[in-house]
């Protein structure tokens, strides 16, 4: 898994949900929320940590503009030309020479090791990068900080929540694009977009190569290093988890002491959690046996359906060409759109999957997700499709999709094949206009209507009633031809 955190850019209009605050503990690229999930309220104040109440972008000029609580904070960060940094070298590593590096960054214990290995093993410059697609798992106060303080020349903060949402998440979408029959590709999604900012930063401070702090065991490293191909294969790329000594928590505290390295203040994770603006995970614990059931204080996007309000919510969801537009009737940024329907399918215990699935690498592993705007849209889209899509048109479709997930859980996101699906998608998908109500309701989506003007439905032929259109008595005649092969084949066996 990636060490990737990110400033949360969601203001305190947008949380529905008041509660005591928590404390929350990043480390490795998670967050571990100890404590009891006891209430509706509590659950809302976890989600308020991991989403935060923070927006923070980085300019041109490198200002940083943060506000919280309707205060307005400037912090601001060196300039791309502002490289250099005390007691750097530019001799060769134990390992080689880099001349500048970019580096996934979170400020957790991972990351902050992998500054000065990579100062020390290839004798170069780290530029710290910090993605936010609506992680929420960190935000940029003492960033900085903990980037200089580990030894790197410059932090770079990018908001990259709309383009996630609007260029990955919804081509996923309109593609009815599911992973192994449940899995929304929460993260399969993610690492694309941020691998791709890391890219474009790397040509901005004139760096040669790339790092990420993902695992040998896992997904992501395929999905950052393929992106990394396809966008600049000139760029190096180094990824610590392969190399170093190091194979724990207990060794990458020693290392940061012995390079004078703040180790950041954390407690372990019990679990491992990846989050963004459309889902959360879980993984790691008691959920490595799949015969145990999560624990209910494990969840921080949604309710528990048992505890979900007795009365269900109606919502109505505007689509556009198989893309979402608005809810209940008011137009939405895809970023906002996403996270107003993350609040309210939260509420109700909407998006809760566990599951078994296969990793790219080969081996099984069990996850929990929570995604619960996502499985709203998917819910909606693909009941429009109900009248939009012919059945000969719907099956291609449905068949294309498995593949299109395909490649993006394997990380093959800028794969000309990807590329080429998703120009068929939004081909058969012009006409998928209307809208569609749902109703929730303890974890649960039923469908009260759908419409479009493009529907191919009509009630004047599908009536039980006689039309015009459709003559009852052709039905012998076609059924004699679609039938001849089987009366054949009776023939024989008679």
């Amino acid at each position: 898994m990636a060490q990737l955190k990110s400033i949360s850019a969601f203001s305190s209009s947008n949380l529905a949900f008041h509660g005591p605050k928590r404390e929350s503990y990043p480390y490795h690229g998670k967050v571990c929320c100890p404590g009891k999930l006891s209430s509706f309220q509590e659950l809302a104040a976890r989600k308020s940590e991991l989403q935060g109440n923070t927006f923070a972008v980085t300019s041109s000029n490198g200002i940083v503009t943060r506000a919280l609580n309707k205060q307005v904070i400037r912090a601001v960060l060196p300039t791309y030309s502002e490289t250099e940094v005390s007691g750097s070298t530019k001799e060769r590593g134990l390992r080689g020479k880099l001349n500048k590096v970019v580096l996934a960054y979170s400020g957790g214990l991972d990351t902050s090791v992998i500054v000065p290995w990579l100062r020390e093993n290839y004798g170069c410059d780290v530029v710290c990068f910090t993605a936010d697609v609506g992680q929420g798992l960190k935000e940029l106060e003492g960033l900085e900080k903990k980037a200089k303080a580990s030894g790197a020349s410059q932090l770079v903060v990018k908001d990259l929540k709309e383009e996630f949402v609007n260029d990955y998440i919804f081509p996923c979408l309109r593609a009815g694009a599911i992973y192994e029959r449940k899995y929304l590709l929460g993260t399969s999604m993610a690492r694309p977009v941020i691998a791709k900012a890391m890219v474009d930063v790397a040509k901005e401070v004139g760096a040669d190569a790339v790092a990420h702090g993902c695992t040998g065991k896992g997904n992501d490293q395929v999905r950052f290093e393929l992106t990394f191909f396809a966008l600049n294969p000139k760029l190096n790329v180094v990824a610590p988890w392969r190399e170093w000594d190091i194979r724990g928590r207990e060794d990458a505290i020693e290392y940061a002491k012995k390079h004078n390295v703040p180790v950041p203040v954390t407690k372990k994770s019990i679990y491992s959690r990846d989050g963004n603006l459309w889902h959360l995970s879980h993984e790691g614990d008691i959920l490595e046996d799949p015969e145990n059931e999560p624990k209910k204080d494990m969840f921080m996007l949604t309710v528990d359906p048992e505890d979900a309000p007795n009365e269900p919510e109606c919502v109505d969801i505007g689509i556009v060409s198989g893309i979402p537009v608005s809810v209940n009737g008011k137009k939405l940024s895809p970023a906002s759109l996403l996270d107003h329907l993350n609040q309210i399918g939260g509420k109700h215990g909407i998006g809760r999957v566990d599951m078994v699935e296969n990793r790219l690498v080969g081996m099984k592993s069990r996850g929990v997700y929570e995604t619960p705007g996502g499985t709203i849209l998917f819910a909606a889209a693909r009941e429009l499709e109900s009248l939009t899509l012919d059945r000969e048109t719907m099956q291609v479709k449905d068949s294309l999709a498995l593949k299109y997930a395909e490649l993006v859980y394997a990380g093959r996101w800028f794969d000309p094949l990807r590329e080429s699906l998703d120009s068929f998608m939004e081909e058969i998908s012009k006409t998928t206009t209307g809208s569609v109500t749902l109703k929730l309701y303890k974890g649960s989506i039923t469908v009260t209507s759908r419409k479009s003007p493009y529907s191919l439905y009509r009630q004047d032929i599908s009536s039980f009633e006689s039309g015009d259109v459709y003559d009852q008595a052709d039905a012998a005649g076609f059924i004699r031809l679609y039938g001849l092969p089987i009366r054949v084949r009776a023939m024989l066996d008679s």
